[in-house]
């Protein structure tokens, strides 16, 4: 009688973490980054492989395979044997909004299993030096002068830039013009090329290309960024916190999972990883497996809401 695969990958997964986990074989988890180099999700796993491995006690390779807002990576891993020996660390993008915003992905978002939450950083709305753009009043007055021609660029449709940007023009009134990107890397090439003028991503952008940070989508200041002001301060409710976390392929078994997760919050304690990760401008949040499951449920059904009522579609 044949065993189906999924059941038998449960059962080989069951059988081999005890023996990695005790160093009587050698274990290689693929942890799989859904967006290009040079991006902050792809900061963040450079900054923890080292201590990540350690703490596994198993061979770490980073692999990213970027493209479709996240979704192409995502689909991969949710494709994936449920072992424990492929993993996922991303923002929230492909797991929060890519479900709600696109019909036919190949994957939904309970096809992953949440394991940890890695980190939270406030989302940063940035410009180069040279635009003259120094608030948001400013992007308001250079809007209006020019409907929808006004340059911003985002890490993909549908990503958390995106939406933010989205929200903005909608508090302000006004048009812009949107250029996706295939992650946040690409999109600040853009900037410095003058393609496009404004994005909104990780705060440590800024510092690390020179570029002029306007307001914050967050609940207070930014320690990066301390005179930036919150978009809340400029009487516009725009909240959008910009998470990463680790996921599994759904199914993966629950001892297995249990396991990463106890090493993913050993990892965030390191004090290479705690004083390196602020510095990065992501700072530590960890949630548990469970407690993150609900905080994805919660961040779904918040971005599910935010995209019906914007009217948003794919392409625009």
């Amino acid at each position: 009688m044949r065993i189906a695969p999924r059941l038998a990958a449960l059962a080989a997964g069951l059988w081999l973490w005890p023996l990695l986990w005790a160093g009587q074989a050698a274990a290689q988890i693929q942890m799989l980054i859904p967006w290009p180099a040079g991006g902050g999700t792809d900061i963040i796993g450079r900054l923890i492989q080292p201590v990540f491995a350690e703490t596994l006690s198993a061979q770490l390779i980073i692999r990213n395979v970027g493209g479709a807002t996240g979704t192409i990576g995502t689909a991969e891993v949710a494709r994936s044997k449920p072992d424990g020996l492929t993993l996922m660390l991303t923002s929230m993008a492909p797991i929060a909004v890519q479900p709600s915003f696109r019909s036919n992905l190949p994957y939904k978002a309970e096809d992953l299993a949440p394991v940890c939450l890695i980190a939270e950083a406030p989302l940063t709305l940035m410009t180069p030096k040279t635009t003259g753009l120094r608030s948001v009043a400013d992007i308001a007055a250079r809007a209006r002068a020019a409907p929808g021609q006004l340059p911003y660029a985002s890490g993909g449709v549908g990503g958390l830039g995106h939406l933010a940007m989205t929200g903005l023009t909608r508090a302000l009134g006004v048009e812009m013009n949107h250029v996706p990107f295939r992650g946040s890397g690409d999109s600040v090439l853009a900037m410095q090329s003058g393609t496009v003028l404004l994005l909104a991503a990780e705060a440590n952008l800024v510092a690390q290309y020179g570029l002029q940070a306007i307001a914050v989508f967050a609940e207070r200041r930014s320690p990066d960024t301390p005179d930036a002001p919150t978009l809340r301060e400029l009487g516009h409710d725009l909240v959008y916190p910009l998470w990463t976390g680790l996921f599994a392929p759904a199914g993966t078994p629950e001892t297995v999972l249990a396991r990463i997760d106890a090493a993913c919050a050993t990892m965030l304690r390191t004090p290479s990883v705690v004083e390196g990760m602020p510095r990065a401008s992501h700072p530590i949040r960890y949630l548990d497996r469970r407690a993150f499951g609900d905080y994805v449920r919660s961040e779904v059904a918040k971005y599910a809401e935010l995209i019906r009522a914007s009217g948003l579609k794919p392409g625009e």
